[in-house]
């Protein structure tokens, strides 16, 4: 169980771990988001964040390498921040045509994005926070910011189509 969480069953066997997992996530996310909503799928990522913490400190304490690329439960909760944030935020913006979808693609590139860049306290956190919270923790901060940023465009959108 501990590999298999960790692993996110097994997508972090994968090649490009980060990448497959975020996919492996991001259709798992849509799925729950569907089918329980935002506030729901917002509270697994946080439940995911706590264990995470634990669970990568112990792989760690055993010996396993900090950030081992094989761990990409963080990534996949960094996404599911991303998907619920910008699905919570199109109450923002009501009558936004394809919103949906729009918010679920929008999730997944500026999720990748932040993953990717790491700007200001993200890349001070990858590269200062050891142990589990280290790990989860930059991966779920790039998640918040891809979804703030998601929100952002959304309104910006809205207000173009109001003006016109």
């Amino acid at each position: 169980m501990h590999k298999l969480f960790l692993e996110f069953f097994g997508s972090g066997r994968l090649p490009a771990p980060a990448i497959s997992a975020s996919l492996l996530g991001f259709l798992l996310g849509i799925a729950l988001l569907w089918s329980l909503g935002a506030e729901a799928l917002f509270s697994l990522a946080f439940a995911t964040f706590l264990i995470g913490i634990f669970e990568i400190n112990k792989f760690e304490n055993r010996g396993g390498a900090h950030d081992d690329p094989r761990i990409v439960i963080d990534e996949v909760t960094g996404l599911w921040v991303a998907l619920s944030v910008s699905v919570h935020g199109l109450a923002l913006v009501p009558g936004l045509p394809y919103a949906l979808p729009l918010a679920f693609g929008l999730s997944l590139a500026s999720y990748l994005l932040f993953d990717l860049w790491k700007p200001s306290t993200i890349g001070w956190i990858r590269r200062n926070v050891r142990g589990g919270l280290g790990v989860m923790l930059d991966d779920t901060l790039a998640g918040f910011a891809a979804g703030m940023l998601n929100l952002l465009i959304f309104k910006g959108i809205a207000l173009g189509l109001g003006s016109s």
